[in-house]
């Protein structure tokens, strides 16, 4: 029988939000446990800064220019193939809860479902009040029928009333009780946290209140394209506060309470592994742990995500462990994709591959493997209120990132962007695009993005004749 997959997957971690990525000042003992258990790929990087564009590249393995969800709010078109799906036409059993944002659902907006393959859908966009199908309301409001309609602080509601371990208890109950034992499964756990708002249980927070934390990285942004000014006063979208609002006992207190939020997650991963243990189902699952974009936790005088492609943005933790396949502490630092993860999948369960991704498992299990060598991340206006419409491409090859703030074509002959030596410049602080000694490396960059671009355009339909 092919193999269970259960992916666990948060929004807006950053990579570095991990023990086991280096960061001594986070508690994740079981997300390390999970790392040291399996594979931990030091360099992923998401299709999309923002929420909505990135978990669509990972439904379809398909890039952002491809798929066509190019922004929050904007619907994945209605023939989308997902790849649930095709596990589900395969004979798997699938199951989802929390977030999806494959559709707009604000202000109170039901999320419109494609044909996705799940048997067990319990969704809940955020913790939030909002649509009447928010499953974790439901849940919330059998436990506490006098929270309905109270004025309620969801974030910081205590651990056994909160999102996350709403999510933990819904993942087990699918272990334990309600999934189809006579079919492989796959299960997607989406957490809300660590999105902002800023919150979490007190005991959670307390943990980090008091320890001395590291500020942000500093960056007074000259050289930056003027954009990321203008982005340092007013957060994504207008909907939160810029960097320049907060005060610098306010920025620790942020990051406690995002450290917090990453701990309560880490701690729900761990029942939620403990139970796959008990059903003795842990050594035929593929596990996978990741996130759909990062944040900037005031690094660069920026807060919370896109349009900027900064690593912390657009850089994620992605762990895989399956104990027969993938050798236990292994760590990979080639460029991989949020495409790759369904065709990873894919290709473990025994299917095709759809869209542009590439399985990640040989590089998890050879050292002679190599992947693509380079990654994609496009970011299309996702509604920020900046004086223009924002569209940024990203291209990582190497030692090398080039980021092109694209302008209307009457308008653009002065062509502003980004590029970084990550291997001189690792926080990338020196922006290099004007810099002439630099000049023929941007070239080739640029032309290569084309290529790309170019080699991963929709060419699906199918030509019938010469003419």
């Amino acid at each position: 029988m092919p193999p269970n997959v259960l992916l666990l997957c948060t929004d807006q971690q950053r990579f570095s939000a991990l023990g086991a990525a280096g960061n001594d000042e986070i508690d994740t003992p079981n997300l390390d446990r999970l790392a040291s258990q399996g594979v931990l790929f030091g360099n992923c990087y998401v299709q999309n800064p923002v929420c909505g564009p990135s978990r669509a590249s990972l439904m379809t393995g398909r890039y952002v220019h491809q798929h066509g969800l190019w922004a929050n709010g904007v619907g994945l078109p209605d023939g989308a193939r997902l790849f649930s799906k095709d596990l589900a036409d395969a004979g798997y059993d699938c199951g989802l809860v929390g977030k999806f944002h494959l559709n707009a659902c604000f202000g109170g907006r039901t999320e419109k479902r494609h044909d996705d393959g799940f048997r067990v859908f319990r969704w809940a966009h955020d913790p939030y009040p909002g649509s009447s199908e928010n499953e974790y309301h439901r849940w919330l409001h059998t436990l506490r029928p006098d929270l309905a309609g109270a004025d309620v602080d969801y974030d910081t509601l205590p651990t056994e009333l909160h999102y996350s371990h709403w999510i933990g208890e819904q993942t087990i109950d699918f272990l334990t009780h309600s999934r189809d034992r006579d079919k492989p499964f796959l299960f997607v756990a989406n957490f809300f946290d660590p999105h902002h708002g800023f919150g979490a249980p007190e005991e959670y927070v307390r943990r980090y209140r008091d320890r001395e934390l590291s500020r942000p990285l500093p960056d007074d942004l000259t050289g930056k394209p003027p954009i990321q000014t203008e982005a340092s006063h007013a957060s994504y979208a207008g909907h939160a506060r810029g960097f320049t609002s907060y005060s610098p006992e306010e920025l620790q207190e942020v990051k406690a309470a995002y450290y917090a939020m990453v701990t309560l997650v880490d701690d729900e991963v761990g029942r939620i592994l403990d139970a796959l243990d008990a059903e003795g189902l842990a050594d035929d699952t593929l596990v996978m742990f990741t996130s759909d974009h990062g944040e900037m936790l005031g690094d660069h005088r920026l807060m919370l995500k896109g349009p900027m492609m900064y690593d912390q943005a657009v850089r994620v933790p992605l762990v895989m462990r399956l104990p027969s396949a993938i050798p236990a502490g292994a760590r990979c630092d080639e460029l991989v994709q949020w495409v790759d993860l369904s065709a990873t999948i894919l290709t473990a369960a025994g299917l095709p591959v759809r869209g542009e991704g590439q399985d990640l498992l040989p590089l998890a299990t050879s050292r002679t493997a190599t992947g693509r060598g380079w990654a994609l991340s496009e970011y299309r206006n996702s509604g920020h209120p900046y004086p223009a419409p924002v569209h940024l491409t990203m291209l990582r090859r190497d030692r090398w990132k080039l980021i092109v703030q694209h302008g209307s074509p009457a308008t653009s002959r002065e062509r502003t962007g980004e590029l970084y030596d990550l291997a001189a410049d690792p926080d990338e602080l020196q922006n290099l695009w004007d810099d002439p000694l630099h000049r023929d490396i941007r070239t080739d960059l640029q032309e290569f993005l084309l290529d790309v671009l170019v080699a991963t355009e929709d060419r699906s339909q199918e030509r019938v004749a010469d003419w």
